[in-house]
């Protein structure tokens, strides 16, 4: 499933005219370069939210699969845009007939070997691709790479369904021992048990887990419904060695992206 629904407010004004999934990056739309990604990697079943000049997307199909071997349904969101989870609960009949499914956003262009990715799933109910780049907001796994919730290490906001979570994270922990920066490599700050990695916006699901969306409304985040599902369900996190992930979310990194393709 491809997250092409999104409004793209950050690269206006291009995405006054178009869908983000359609700005072009080295003279291919994003949605093609993931889509190529995903067919060279052997998924020829897509599933492609839309809602923001969603007419445009469908029309520009044929041209979008052009010498792929694809069968692609889009999941109409025209009416309500309805965040990372709720997408996919939306999108719930077209996926169920597999065992699981992979998802990735529109926006991330990688050097992810989706292969190896895919296997390192297959013993999960669901598999989220991290990294050790600096940001805000990270996922905790614990030593096995389970994940057992997230935090923001700037404002000390801790989700976790595990007391013992909260209470290794908690704000004042945060505020006055962990220092922005050098939270990975092991620091010494963060408790043994738990690492902090950065989620890659590329994770997989079993439709196992699908039933237990009945209960969440229409919209939602995907990341807190893996951190409800974690405490009853095997989620891990993979680090993919030598990972070089980009987010094309605002206009000064087109020109990176660019040049990150060209590398590829």
């Amino acid at each position: 499933m491809i997250f092409a629904a999104g409004k793209g407010t950050r690269l206006k004004p291009l995405t006054d005219e178009m869908p983000k999934a359609l700005v072009p990056v080295a003279e291919k739309p994003l949605l093609r370069h993931v889509m190529e990604k995903l067919y060279d990697n052997g998924f020829n079943d897509i599933v492609i939210n839309v809602h923001h000049f969603a007419d445009m997307i469908e029309e520009r199909l044929p041209e979008l699969t052009q010498g792929m071997d694809v069968s692609v349904h889009c999941s109409d969101e025209r009416k309500e845009l309805l965040e990372t989870g709720g997408g996919i609960k939306h999108a719930a009949p077209l996926l169920k007939d597999a065992d699981r499914f992979l998802i990735h956003n529109c926006d991330i262009l990688s050097n992810v070997n989706l292969k190896d990715f895919w296997q390192q799933g297959a013993e999960a109910e669901a598999t989220l691709l991290v990294s050790e780049r600096d940001t805000q907001r990270y996922l905790i796994f614990d030593k096995d790479m389970r994940l057992v919730g997230w935090t923001n290490i700037k404002t000390g906001e801790v989700k976790s369904p595990y007391p013992a979570v909260h209470q290794a994270f908690n704000p004042e922990y945060v505020a006055t021992e962990i220092p922005y920066a050098p939270l990975l490599n092991n620091n010494s700050t963060v408790p043994e048990m738990y690492q902090l990695l950065a989620f890659a916006g590329i994770h997989q699901m079993s439709t196992s887990l699908l039933p237990e969306m009945d209960s969440w409304p229409e919209r939602f985040s995907i990341i807190d419904f893996y951190l409800e599902q974690c405490a009853t369900h095997v989620i891990k996190g993979y680090v993919q060695p030598g990972l070089n992930l980009m987010d094309v979310g605002k206009l000064d990194t087109l020109s990176q992206a660019e040049q990150f393709i060209n590398k590829q």
